[in-house]
């Protein structure tokens, strides 16, 4: 179970051994009693295991977060027609018709943490970052020296 937390790994277990003792539970029904009652208490398990599984994603859908949790990450990044994105730092670059960067020794710097999830929308023509912009040409006849 790679991934999972410890939490996560712990529930992981306590269901799978719920439903292995509740399968052994049925199938005892079924040979020590009779058929028709081991009827309706599948019948009744599957209802109630519907339910749980009804309930637990109500719950991942309306958490803070979303379906990955708060500690995760998202980003949604969206560009118009003819518009640039970045999810993250844009440094050093030439973007668009005749944009040159003409520096020897591109400028770096730390590069930004962005905490949280991201929603970026860039309209026509637009150009976006995530994070940091530096040292760039952008545009038609730009130029950094």
């Amino acid at each position: 179970m790679a991934g999972v937390s410890g939490a996560g790994r712990t529930a992981v277990w306590a269901v799978a051994v719920l439903a292995g003792a509740a399968t052994a539970g049925l199938i005892a029904v079924a040979v020590l009693v009779d058929m028709d009652t081991a009827d309706r208490a599948a019948s009744l398990a599957g209802a109630v295991a519907g339910l749980i599984a009804l309930v637990v994603a109500v719950v991942t859908l309306v958490r803070p977060g979303g379906p990955g949790g708060p500690g995760e990450h998202r980003r949604r990044l969206r560009a118009g027609r003819g518009g640039i994105v970045a999810g993250g730092d844009v440094s050093d670059n030439a973007i668009g018709r005749g944009s040159r960067v003409t520096s020897s020794r591109p400028r770096r710097g730390p590069a930004s943490a962005q905490p949280g999830s991201t929603d970026l929308r860039v309209g026509r023509d637009g150009i976006g970052a995530a994070g940091d912009v530096r040292g760039n040409a952008i545009g038609d006849e730009s130029e950094r020296r």
